[in-house]
């Protein structure tokens, strides 16, 4: 019964597709699945430090106690072969857009599946170093960020550098003609997605008016006395679900996606595949999660290519409950709801979807690994109001006006020891060093394969930083001279030693990752220069 929590079989859906199917299951297939979900569940979804924060105990609460009121039985999931899978669809999951492969253009898939191949032939997607729950792991799934120049995106503590695509205007310099076709196949796909949200968002807008106002005529069919009071209700009391019509004003504006993050898998080549804790749904691409880091209430789109439809008997799988394992899938849940069935979207080469407004925000979704390898293109707009190469330049600026750079003396000195300027100096310096030069050099040289864009100003930021800890000595020097007050000593030192303590404990967790390796060459370049072992 749809809704219903259904005891958990010991051979449950993912048994069921086992045998059918006739794999092997692998050792994970075995595991009970409430350890499977203590482990699992909602791993893509983080904070962005490195330190636990109350929002991730929030959540780990909220993941316990879901937990716990499941037990041993699957949530209940639908997928198009169940009757009510698009009623379903229409009334909890209607910001949930699919648009099928053969109504995107032709010459369009073929630029796009050109792009994913070329980027994976010239060894351009990588899997990504994050941390989760204080631990370092790579992400199961090989990623590329492309996107407006000088943009970055943030996600479980790693600082993702976009490949600039081509824009009007700019000077890029990519490593061979394939890579710059590249970027601009997914430029032109992104123009291509951000036209069709706009159109979605309008006709959802016009389709929740439309409801709205029968919903008024209903009422005064039943009450005139009460028509006019619930009318205003209506318009005035909207739902979280609703889209005002003067919002379609500002749809373009909210719409504009600034980068996109490929994604690839080749599920026959992972030794080891996550099982979907909650529904039975199988073996997992992506855990449940939000996508995180995003302007509020932005929408996603993605484009979806495994690389070919695999070859079924369909007669073997006439007898299987849930989702076809052999095909890709993107499953979605309200967030910590037990009530409302999962649902399980099966995803085809060259199949777009959309998940409009605030859906990213009250829903989860997983990726569901099908046979055959796939690539994506998630297009987002990414919260970039701290994560710009303009944004960091600028604050390095306002730093640096601090330090009394005399062309005519050899000797360097502050301008100001205000407490309040020293703690902005400190902060950025901070910034700089954990936010910006660690996240870019330790993740190699995996930009050089594209383009070497990202090098001069990474350079330039180095210079900046140096300045930086400079004045960091400058400080300490100043508050040991005979002529500073003891309040004034207190003082600045209250300020300025937490900034100098949380320095210090990020240095030594980033040195002490077992990939510490890749941070010798910028450890060496600087430890000597500055008096400050990394």
């Amino acid at each position: 019964m749809p809704g219903a929590v259904v005891p958990r079989p010991r051979q449950g859906r993912q048994g069921a597709a086992e045998k059918t199917t006739g794999r092997q299951p692998s050792p994970v297939m075995v595991h009970r699945a409430g350890a499977a979900r203590m482990r699992d569940a909602g791993c893509m979804c983080g904070g962005g430090s490195m330190k636990r924060s109350a929002g991730e105990s929030e959540q780990q609460a909220k993941k316990q106690k879901l937990l716990e009121e499941i037990g041993e039985s699957w949530l209940p999931y639908l997928t198009p072969r169940d009757a009510e899978f698009y009623q379903l669809w229409k009334t909890k999951y209607s910001k949930l857009i699919l648009r099928t492969s053969d109504t995107v253009p032709k010459e369009l898939h073929q630029v796009v599946q050109d792009a994913f191949l070329t980027l994976q032939k010239h060894g351009c997607l990588f899997q990504d170093l994050i941390r989760i729950k204080g631990k370092d792991c790579l992400t199961p799934v090989s990623r590329i960020l492309i996107g407006n120049p000088g943009c970055t995106y943030k996600y479980l503590n790693t600082r993702l550098f976009t490949v600039p695509w081509p824009v009007e205007g700019s000077k890029i310099k990519y490593c061979n003609p394939e890579m710059f076709d590249a970027c601009k196949a997914l430029m032109k796909l992104n123009d291509y997605l951000y036209n069709e949200t706009v159109q979605a968002l309008k006709e959802q807008s016009l389709s929740e008016t439309k409801e709205t106002k029968d919903a008024a005529v209903t009422n005064k069919e039943q009450d005139f006395s009460t028509c006019v009071e619930g009318e205003r209700t209506i318009l005035e009391d909207q739902s979280s679900s609703y889209v005002p019509r003067t919002d379609c004003i500002n749809l373009k504006s909210k719409t504009p996606y600034n980068l996109t993050l490929l994604n690839y898998m080749d599920p026959l080549q992972m030794l080891y595949l996550k099982q979907e804790p909650y529904f039975g749904m199988g073996n997992m691409a992506v855990s449940w999660h939000h996508d995180e880091n995003l302007v509020e209430r932005s929408t996603v789109a993605v484009y979806s290519y495994s690389c070919k439809d695999p070859v079924i008997n369909r007669n073997q799988l006439q007898d299987l409950r849930g989702r076809d394992p052999a095909v890709w899938h993107v499953g979605l849940k309200i967030a910590w709801d037990i009530k409302t069935p999962g649902l399980a979207l099966p995803l085809h080469p060259g199949d777009c979807y959309f998940m409009l407004d605030d859906l990213n925000m009250t829903h989860q979704h997983c990726v569901l690994a099908g046979w055959p390898p796939r690539f994506s293109s998630t297009h987002r707009v990414a919260e970039c109001s701290r994560g710009t190469l303009d944004y960091i330049f600028r604050q390095c600026e306002t730093a640096l006006q601090n330090l009394q750079d005399d062309s005519e003396s050899v000797a360097l000195s502050l301008k100001s020891l205000e407490v309040t300027i020293v703690k902005e100096v400190e902060g950025i310096h901070n910034e700089v060093e954990f936010e910006w030069l660690r996240q870019f050099w330790f993740q190699g040289k995996r930009y050089r394969k594209c383009t070497d864009w990202w090098f001069e100003p990474m350079a330039k930021l180095e210079e900046f930083w140096k300045k930086m800890e400079i004045m960091t000595s400058l400080v300490l020097s100043e508050v040991g001279k005979e002529e500073c007050t003891m309040e004034q000593r207190n003082e600045i030192v209250s300020c300025f030693l937490p900034f100098l303590t949380e320095r210090q404990e990020l240095r030594k967790e980033w040195t002490a990752s077992r990939f510490t390796c890749v941070f010798d060459t910028f450890n060496e370049k600087y430890m000597d220069r500055t008096g400050h072992s990394f």
